[in-house]
C-alpha cells in the first residue's frame, strides 16, 4: 500500500511547480524592473504566491494538503529560521575593530580562511562570521562585488564540503548512516573547486586593485591594532553548533503535535539556539552591533520570501520525493552514473532545498545498486564487503559534492546567499541582480565543475 504523502506526490502535475517558478521569477526580475516597488511590496509578493499554491492546494487535496502545508512550515520552515536567525545574532555579535585593509593578498586570506571555517561551523555560520569584517575591510575599494560573489561561491557553499556540520544535505546523510568523517573523503573534489577560485579571485582582485590605484591610497591610512569585541559570542556560536551536532547524536525519542512527527531533539535543539540567540543579545554592548552595523533588514527579508518559497516548494519536492512513479519520473529514470548524480542533483540543488533533494538521490543511488538503508554505514566504514560498495561510494560523492557546491549557482540556492547578499546591500553594495549573479556563477563555476565532472565521475 502506498503511503498517503507519497501517494500526493504521484498525483500532482508538472505544472502544479508553476507557484515556485513564479516566485522564483518574481525575486530575480521584479527588482530589477520596479526596484521601488519590490522594496516595499515584497511582502505581499511573497504571500501572494503562497496563496496561489495553498488556496487550490487545500480545496484539491483538503486534509492532506493542510498536513504537507502544516509540516513544512512548522518542521522545516521554523527550526530553518530558527538556525539562520540564531547564526545571525551570534555572529553579529563579533566586532573585529582595527585597520584591516582589503588588498587581494588580504581578501583572498579572508575567503581562505572563510571556506576552512565554513566545514566546522557551517556555512550560514561562517558566512555571517565574516561577511561584515571583509566588507568593512573593503570600504575603500571601488570594486567590491566580485569579493562578495566569490565568498558566496566560497564560504557560503563550497567550504562547507568536509563534515555533516558544513551544509544542511551532508547532516541529512548523517541521520541515514553515513559516518561523520566520512565527508572528509570529499576533499579532492573541494581542492578542485576552492583552489581555482581563490586564484581567480586573487588575480582578478589584483588587476581590479591596480585598476583603482587601491595600494597606493591604502598605505597612507592610519593603522589601527587589531582587536575583538564581543569575544563570547565565539563560545555561543559554539554552542549553536553543538546543539546541531546534538540533534544528530541523540535519539532523546519523539512525539506528535497536530500529526506532525517530531523529536525531542531537535526540538532541544531549537529551544537551545533560542536561548544561546537571547544571551548573545542580552550580554553584547549595542555599541559593538553599532559599529559592526549590524540590522535587523537581511534577517526579515530572508524570513519573509523564505517563507513564500517554503510554501511553494511544496509541490516541486512532493514530485520529487515520488521518484520515478511521479510526474518527475524523466529525471530520475536518466540518472545513472556518477556524473548525472553530480549534476542532477546539483542542479536541482540551484533551485530547490538541497537537502531533500540530496535525499532523493542518495535513495536513489541505493536502490538502483540494491544497498539497504541499514548496511550504509557499514559499507562506508569498510566492515562490509558488498559488490557494489565502490559504485555506492563514487555514487554517494557525487551526490554529496554536487548537492554542496551547486547550491552557489544562485543567490536562492543556499540560506546564507541570500543572507550575505542582503548584508552587502545594506552596506550599499551595488550587489548584481538575480539573473546577474548567475553571469558570474555559471560564467565562473560552470567551467571549474565540468572538470570536476570529467576527472572525478567519467573516468
Amino acid at each position: 500500500m502506498v503511503p498517503e504523502h507519497e501517494a500526493l506526490g504521484r498525483q500532482l502535475p508538472l505544472w502544479s511547480g508553476l507557484p515556485f517558478v513564479g516566485i522564483l521569477l518574481s525575486i530575480a526580475v521584479i527588482p530589477m524592473i520596479a526596484p521601488i516597488f519590490w522594496h516595499h511590496h515584497f511582502p505581499k509578493v511573497s504571500i501572494a504566491w503562497s496563496l496561489v499554491l495553498a488556496v487550490p492546494f487545500v480545496i484539491a487535496y483538503r486534509g492532506e494538503a493542510v498536513y504537507q502545508l502544516s509540516h513544512i512550515v512548522l518542521a522545516d520552515y521554523i527550526p530553518f529560521l530558527i538556525l539562520i536567525g540564531g547564526l545571525f545574532i551570534v555572529s553579529g555579535g563579533i566586532y573585529l575593530k582595527g585597520t584591516l585593509v582589503g588588498k587581494p593578498v588580504i581578501n583572498t586570506a579572508m575567503l581562505l580562511i572563510g571556506t576552512v571555517l565554513a566545514s566546522w561551523m557551517g556555512t550560514t555560520g561562517a558566512a555571517m562570521l565574516l561577511i561584515r569584517p571583509v566588507i568593512r575591510a573593503n570600504k575603500a575599494r571601488r570594486y567590491k562585488v566580485h569579493t562578495i560573489v566569490f565568498f558566496i561561491f566560497l564560504v557560503a557553499n563550497i567550504g562547507g564540503t568536509l563534515t555533516p556540520l558544513g551544509d544542511p544535505p551532508l547532516f541529512l546523510g548523517f541521520l541515514k548512516g553515513v559516518p561523520f568523517f566520512w565527508t572528509l573523503h570529499l576533499w579532492p573534489q573541494m581542492l578542485m573547486a576552492a583552489v581555482p577560485l581563490l586564484v581567480i579571485y586573487y588575480v582578478l582582485d589584483t588587476i581590479l586593485a591596480r585598476k583603482e590605484k587601491f595600494s597606493q591610497q591604502s598605505d597612507s591610512t592610519g593603522q589601527e591594532k587589531l582587536a575583538v569585541h564581543g569575544w563570547h559570542n565565539f563560545l555561543l556560536l559554539l554552542g549553536v553548533v553543538g546543539a546541531v551536532l546534538m540533534s544528530g547524536s541523540l535519539d532523546l525519542g519523539s512525539y506528535s503535535l497536530f500529526g506532525i512527527h517530531f523529536t525531542y531533539q531537535s526540538t532541544l535543539r531549537d529551544i537551545l539556539i533560542v536561548i544561546l540567540a537571547l544571551v548573545s543579545l542580552a550580554t553584547t554592548k549595542k555599541e559593538h552591533r553599532a559599529a559592526n552595523d549590524f540590522g535587523w533588514a537581511p534577517i526579515r527579508e530572508v524570513a519573509i520570501l523564505f517563507f513564500g518559497i517554503f510554501i511553494t516548494i511544496v509541490a516541486p519536492l512532493s514530485i520529487l520525493r515520488a521518484g520515478i512513479n511521479g510526474s518527475g519520473a524523466f529525471l530520475i529514470n536518466a540518472v545513472d552514473t556518477p556524473a548525472r548524480f553530480f549534476w542532477a542533483s546539483g542542479g536541482l540543488s540551484s533551485f530547490l532545498d538541497n537537502a531533500p533533494t540530496y535525499l532523493t538521490f542518495f535513495n536513489l543511488a541505493l536502490g538502483n545498486l540494491g544497498i539497504n538503508t541499514s548496511d550504509v554505514t557499514a559499507i562506508l566504514n569498510s566492515q562490509l564487503h558488498h559488490p557494489a560498495a565502490a559504485q555506492f561510494v563514487r555514487d554517494l560523492t557525487a551526490v554529496s559534492t554536487g548537492s554542496v557546491f551547486m547550491g552557489a549557482m544562485t543567490y536562492i540556492g543556499n540560506a546564507p546567499n541570500f543572507m550575505v547578499r542582503s548584508i552587502a546591500e545594506e552596506s550599499k553594495i551595488a550587489m548584481p541582480s538575480f539573473f546577474g549573479y548567475m553571469i558570474w556563477s555559471v560564467g565562473i563555476l560552470i567551467p571549474i565543475f565540468i572538470m570536476i565532472s570529467i576527472i572525478s565521475y567519467v573516468f
